[in-house]
């Protein structure tokens, strides 16, 4: 088996530019806002609320991007996994149809972003391809397909012919294309929204950990081992990777692994023949396969599970496996990297936002869609926070963090049925 570079970030720190100067902090400061966490989340809000003229510090425990935002596939969707009408079923009026609203302008924003800032983050906006498996995932794609047209959004169902057409491979019976999407380096992404708010004004410390949020006054004060923060406001923006601080949003999330493999670039006529609209992909599957070409012509190949223990041999074998029966043309390549990292599921798969005490607000739970949404959130934050959006303007209604039932068995059950799904699909 190909001995493989394993680094928190994988492929994606390897070929990210490099993230803008930072320090600890040393010292105690003063702001209006302060944000826990640097990911999409965090900094988008304190790249708004600069923008707004706001004096706002982003506090994060290890490097820009470590989490979610350093580790994920990179593909900017629109929406949620839940289906369209589903949202305002679940949420209600007026929120459903906002949320939809807000979501699928998304993608938009995170482009306009890179254009306007200059972000160098291999941003492609060709859309992206859901790919059915079988008739069941191909009934799944139109009913999904039907509700988006109905608001007219611009997604079109192709035929198993055009999907081989578009993916380089003939084992899909169709595909949802969905052309508001696209792909991005996720990682180059968190660190060009970093470099856009430190240039607009904002103050982000690197390897700043969070020990404790306290009162002081009528304020708060964010408290790490090199100093504080105190502000007005204070923005938890830690998601999935939250640990002691508020432990509530942990409670409420069940950790999903997702691991990812990168190849070489590729031949050049395999990079022509694969992707070559260069759409991000990925399938119907329950435990989904996911697919991609970075700038380089890489191969990124990902699913359910983590590389750790047992889950790494078994994860990479199914891989390559996986690789070789959609591209037979990959038969001699390897992969060269692999990593993973965890995405937070609510229990209705849609994500929350709280108000965790007096002026301590946050969205959490993102589903596997963090990009789009954790940037459109950001900029709602900043916007609340602003006073241009009031509670009864927000995208989701205010909720407390409600502890998921027996998470810890659903986690471990994750891991070792993704694992168990990897074997038998080899074996199969």
């Amino acid at each position: 088996m190909t001995k493989l570079e394993q680094a928190a970030n994988g492929l994606w720190d390897a070929t990210a530019p490099a993230a803008p100067q930072t320090a600890s902090l040393a010292g105690n400061l003063q702001a209006d806002v302060v944000i826990v966490g640097g990911g999409f989340t965090g900094l988008s809000a304190a790249l708004h609320l600069a923008e707004a003229g706001a004096k706002v510090v982003v506090l994060e425990a290890r490097e820009i991007g470590h989490g979610g935002s350093g580790r994920n596939v990179g593909l900017v969707n629109a929406g949620m996994w839940v289906l369209p009408d589903d949202l305002p079923a679940t949420l209600g009026e007026p929120y459903g149809e906002r949320l939809l609203e807000l979501l699928g302008d998304a993608p938009k924003l995170v482009y306009g972003l890179v254009e306007k800032h200059g972000m160098a983050c291999e941003a492609v906006n060709t859309g992206t391809l859901h790919c059915a498996v079988g008739s069941g995932g191909l009934r799944q794609l139109e009913t999904r397909a039907e509700q988006w047209r109905r608001r007219g959004a611009p997604v079109r169902l192709l035929s198993s012919r055009e999907t081989a057409d578009k993916t380089g491979t003939d084992v899909f019976s169709g595909a949802l294309l969905d052309e508001r999407a696209g792909t991005i380096q996720p990682l180059a992404y968190a660190r060009g929204l970093a470099a856009t708010a430190l240039q607009t004004g904002a103050e982000i410390f690197t390897h700043s950990p969070v020990e404790r949020v306290e009162e002081d006054g009528n304020r708060w004060r964010a408290v790490t081992p090199g100093g504080s923060v105190t502000a007005d406001w204070v923005i938890a923006a830690t998601n999935a990777y939250t640990t002691r601080l508020w432990p509530q949003l942990r409670e409420e999330l069940v950790h999903l692994p997702y691991f990812q493999f990168a190849t070489e670039p590729l031949p050049p006529e395999a990079f022509s023949a694969i992707l070559p609209e260069k759409q991000g992909a990925w399938d119907t599957n329950k435990v989904l396969t996911s697919f991609r070409l970075d700038q380089s012509g890489r191969l990124v190949l990902g699913s359910v599970g983590a590389l750790s223990g047992t889950g790494r041999s078994v994860h990479q074998a199914w891989a390559r496996r996986a690789m070789t029966r959609m591209f037979p043309m990959l038969k001699d390549v390897g992969f060269h990297q692999g990593w993973h990292g965890m995405i937070g599921m609510t229990d209705d798969h849609l994500p929350k936002f709280h108000r965790l005490d007096r002026r301590i607000v946050g969205f959490s739970g993102y589903n596997g869609r963090g990009i789009a949404p954790g940037t459109a959130f950001g900029k709602v934050l900043a916007q609340h926070i602003g006073g241009r959006i009031g509670g009864s303007d927000l995208p989701l209604p205010v909720t407390l963090p409600v502890p998921q039932r027996l998470r810890a068995i659903r986690e471990a059950g994750i891991e070792w049925g993704a694992q168990a799904i990897h074997l038998m699909r080899m074996l199969g």
